[in-house]
């Protein structure tokens, strides 16, 4: 039954935290505006946090957007992530079409060759629509 004491013990340093960080007068951390720098501010384990709290550490963000204009840490590297990952898949699209086109070209090339070993061998001077560019030497 202490646990529930501890855990409003906890969301008071918490949000007492929240408007340290916020106010530009850190005390425990470092003054960033990042998870990590809350729960060192609070003095509660960053896990806690994310666990127990994450209803603050998302009231967090939130107030850290609207009252300074700034985008979280984890916002902007997931943003940096979604910027890579549209960077690859680009890239991979271009070369399945590159390789969709190289198997067209590879199974036409195949289809000449299959054909030209099936088809009987036909001497140049022996086809009607083919005029030799210089006369035969006898």
């Amino acid at each position: 039954m202490t646990a529930q004491p501890h855990r409003d013990d906890e969301r008071i340093r918490i949000r007492e935290a929240m408007d340290r960080l916020l106010a530009e007068k850190p005390t425990n951390s470092d003054g960033s505006l990042t998870v990590k720098a809350l729960a060192a501010e609070a003095g509660v384990h960053r896990m806690a946090l994310m666990k127990r709290h994450a209803d603050l550490k998302n009231h967090f963000y939130e107030r850290v957007r609207n009252e300074t204009s700034q985008v979280p840490e984890s916002e902007r590297e997931l943003r940096k992530t979604v910027t890579q990952l549209r960077k690859t898949i680009k890239n991979q699209n271009a070369e399945i079409e590159e390789l969709r086109q190289q198997v067209t070209r590879l199974s036409l090339a195949s289809a000449v060759l299959i054909q030209a070993k099936e088809a009987p061998p036909q001497s140049l001077h022996e086809a009607s629509n083919v005029s030799p560019l210089r006369p035969r030497r006898r």
